[in-house]
């Protein structure tokens, strides 16, 4: 087998990221389980060929080994399963972040994820992931296709407390200012209540759990919500209204700290935000002294 480069590795990646999601929303259980695993497969040949490329000289290529082994058979008997191991926290949150649409805080992504897909998300597993991809990212830099990372604060571009965003979305869809926790409320709406709708025009009928998370948002949006099931169309139109009251300010809030932050931090700070404890403890030192 021809040696696969990292750019081959991450485009399957991406298009098995499209297949499992659609697998997913399908039910379809066995095809899921089955992408998962040729997931697993390409990951680990991600990973060897990104320590290949640290030491080019190494005689054999991992990254080969591990495409061949994964499909094999050896002296005639079929190769052994991988065991699944679902999907990766990061993934998860990813996945439930696209459909919110803004930064949220662990505990909605969780519930977004278990309304809208099989596998569970627990929220103790994002109590680190922002730490761990920070850390990523400063050994391995935009290697990856994303980030999971932090929303920052308007005034001191620090990590906004427990909200995680996405780093490919634009830096400030990324910054929490005065207005944006409602702003980004409703942005959460529709961005469930959108789900709904392409699941049901895919003929697919969205759980209990996707039906609850909407009327938990319905229930705060005037004009949203009447009794029983919530109508998504009218929750999406609700939202919007209430959003064109709040969307100017909030955004000239976000535009010119993101500005800001671009002129003044580096690449990981725009990131994870300025560690301001430290620059705190630092100034207080010098005053001291």
């Amino acid at each position: 087998m021809a040696e696969t480069t990292i750019d081959e590795l991450e485009a399957r990646l991406a298009d098995l990221r499209v297949r499992l999601r659609e697998a997913t929303r399908a039910r379809d259980k066995a095809a899921a389980s089955q992408l998962r695993r040729e997931m697993r497969v390409v990951e680990d040949a991600w990973e060897a060929a990104l320590d290949e490329a640290a030491e080019p000289a190494a005689p054999l290529s991992r990254t080969t080994d591990l495409l061949t082994d994964a499909t094999a058979p050896v002296e005639g008997h079929p190769p052994a399963p991988r065991i699944p191991v679902g999907i990766p926290a990061r993934e998860q949150a990813h996945q439930a972040l696209a459909i919110l649409g803004a930064p949220a805080a662990p505990k909605l992504i969780a519930a977004t994820y278990q309304a809208f897909f099989t596998d569970p998300l627990i929220v103790t597993k994002l109590a680190s992931l922002r730490r761990d991809e920070e850390r990523s990212f400063l050994s391995q830099g935009h290697t990856r296709p994303f980030y999971i990372c932090a929303a920052l604060t308007h005034d001191r571009l620090s990590a906004a407390r427990g909200l995680l965003a996405v780093s490919t979305w634009r830096l400030d869809r990324r910054i929490i200012g005065p207005l944006s926790p409602r702003s980004d409320f409703l942005i959460h709406a529709v961005g469930v209540a959108q789900q709904i709708q392409r699941l049901e025009s895919a003929e697919h009928s969205p759980g209990e759990h996707a039906w609850q998370l909407l009327r938990r948002f319905a229930f705060n949006i005037p004009g949203a919500y009447e009794s029983g099931a919530p109508d998504p169309e009218r929750v999406v139109t609700a939202a919007r209204n209430e959003l064109t009251v709040h969307h100017e300010a909030d955004t000239a809030d976000r535009m010119t700290a993101a500005v800001r932050a671009r002129n003044q931090l580096t690449d990981v700070q725009q990131l994870f935000g300025v560690l301001f404890q430290a620059v705190e403890r630092r100034t207080t030192a010098v005053r001291t002294s």
